[in-house]
């Protein structure tokens, strides 16, 4: 009979499974891992929608005439621990839930350097991915924009939105580069922690703390980008109205273009991304527990 464990697995085991769920992940058909990036693009906009509203139950908003219509303020750290541990929710979904998702994809490439997925295979999978996490982050961005939902608490969760997508757009090109970087080794050593995982509550519980880290740090996710900004964008280009009540409570709103929004933030952020989860992850776990035993 074959031994039972309930013990979690050791870190020679978790690159050995990484290497191998590398090697299936790139060997997916095109439509089943289109689908499930979408998932995955949706599941962590469904964390961002959470931490945004979270996020506005720390403001104080004032209406027209000058008195306080809304007044639960937080200390700025206590306000982004609980962000980022509401936005774990998104990591979850994806793990638990099953979907494909480009930055803890990134981890492939663990599967690569030990040469049992080709370059082509690796590369395949990035863009596939990427393209169907853009496809479900911004369709649930236009799908929340027909909510309302920024609206909700005297509009103080639109106002976090405009001033979270804004803050986003200002960041310079090296900045937003260097925050993608903390951000993907993070979110990569919660992936790769689920591999050690005997049980669904140990995926959560090992996922739980770096996305907290992250969100709280400030540090910048791609593919959570992908809805923050957008959503922020459609509430500027379809209800002008909003915009102009709340626009002396969102400083540089003029910044927040389509332009900021590929040039100025996906774009280095992505880059980022791809050094942290691909550099200083998936290739130093490589290096430390594959490499000897390839050669």
């Amino acid at each position: 009979m074959s031994e039972i464990r309930f013990d979690a697995l050791l870190p020679q085991e978790m690159a050995t499974r990484a290497e191998y769920l590398g090697v299936r992940k790139a060997e997916m058909p095109f439509l089943k891992m289109f689908m499930l990036s979408v998932l995955a693009g949706a599941f962590i906009a469904l964390g961002a929608i959470f931490a945004t509203t979270v996020s506005a139950g720390s403001m104080t908003v004032t209406s027209a005439d000058g008195a306080v219509a809304f007044n639960t303020s937080l200390p700025y750290g206590v306000t982004r621990l609980l962000a980022g541990f509401v936005f774990s929710l998104g990591l979850i979904l994806v793990i638990v839930g099953g979907a494909e998702l480009f930055t803890g994809n990134n981890l492939i490439v663990m599967a690569w350097a030990s040469g049992k997925v080709s370059a082509w295979s690796l590369l395949r999978n990035w863009v596939i991915v990427y393209i169907g996490n853009f496809v479900g982050a911004i369709g649930t961005a236009a799908l929340m924009f027909f909510t309302k939902q920024y609206t909700f608490g005297s509009n103080a969760v639109g106002i976090v939105a405009l001033k979270t997508a804004v803050a986003k757009s200002e960041l310079t090109f090296t900045q937003a580069i260097a925050l993608g970087i903390l951000c993907n080794a993070l979110v990569c050593l919660a992936v790769w922690m689920t591999y050690s995982a005997r049980s669904t509550m140990d995926k959560i519980l090992a996922i739980i703390f770096p996305i907290t880290a992250f969100v709280a740090a400030g540090f910048e996710h791609s593919i959570a980008n992908m809805y923050y900004i957008s959503y922020a964008l459609f509430i500027t280009m379809f209800d002008p109205v909003f915009v102009q009540a709340v626009a002396d409570k969102v400083p540089h709103l003029e910044k927040l273009t389509w332009q900021a929004f590929f040039i100025g933030n996906l774009f280095p952020v992505t880059i980022g991304n791809i050094i942290g989860g691909a550099g200083l992850v998936a290739a130093v776990y490589w290096a430390i527990f594959l490499r000897a035993s390839e050669k």
